[in-house]
């Protein structure tokens, strides 16, 4: 299993990045209910459920099926201070093979905007994709209009692939998105 592979790494001062636990259910409950409207105008619109402890324990449950299937890695950056949970980073979608290629999608709590830890963050799961899950390349995608997190991208090395009209359904809206892929490495996938 990937996530056993992966070590807590530092990604800012105070910050740690590491695989989520089914453990985490309450603190990353509190996280989305704090950060509901930061993260309203950036995701899917979220029944009521997703807000509590069983809803995220539901999800964890789930996202730890699928990372034991080899398809996900979702991890968390934990206050090593207070153990909360202040963002999430996950990539979903693995495909191995000839493709060798994944998606990578994250959020910062929106009282820790402007540290950095996005961009740490994004630096390690590259790290990760490349070393342990063996991957060629990340896919990202943005609203057009998040200059943010596109600023996040561009800084580790993703460079924009397009435009794609209505491509997600947040906010209530199918929404246009800014594609992003960063290259991890040239060699053959492992057969």
């Amino acid at each position: 299993m990937i996530l056993r592979k992966i070590k807590e790494s530092p990604v800012g001062t105070g910050v740690i990045l590491r695989p989520i636990a089914i453990g985490d259910a309450k603190t990353l409950s509190a996280a989305y209910v704090a950060n509901r409207r930061h993260l309203e105008p950036w995701e899917p619109v979220r029944p009521e459920s997703f807000f509590t402890v069983e809803g995220q324990t539901e999800r964890i449950d789930g996202l730890l099926r699928q990372a034991a299937d080899g398809n996900l890695v979702p991890l968390v950056m934990e206050s090593a201070q207070d153990g909360l949970i202040v963002g999430a980073i996950t990539l979903s979608g693995i495909s191995l093979g000839p493709f060798c290629s994944s998606y990578v999608g994250y959020w910062v709590a929106g009282d820790q905007q402007g540290r950095g830890l996005a961009t740490a963050a994004l630096e390690r799961v590259c790290e990760i994709a490349r070393e342990i899950v063996g991957l060629h390349r990340i896919e990202a995608s943005t609203l057009i209009d998040n200059t943010t997190s596109q600023r996040v991208l561009k800084k580790c090395g993703f460079e924009t692939i397009g435009d794609a009209p209505q491509y997600l359904h947040i906010n209530g809206e199918w929404r246009d998105s800014r594609l992003f892929q960063r290259i991890l490495h040239d060699h053959a996938p492992a057969l």
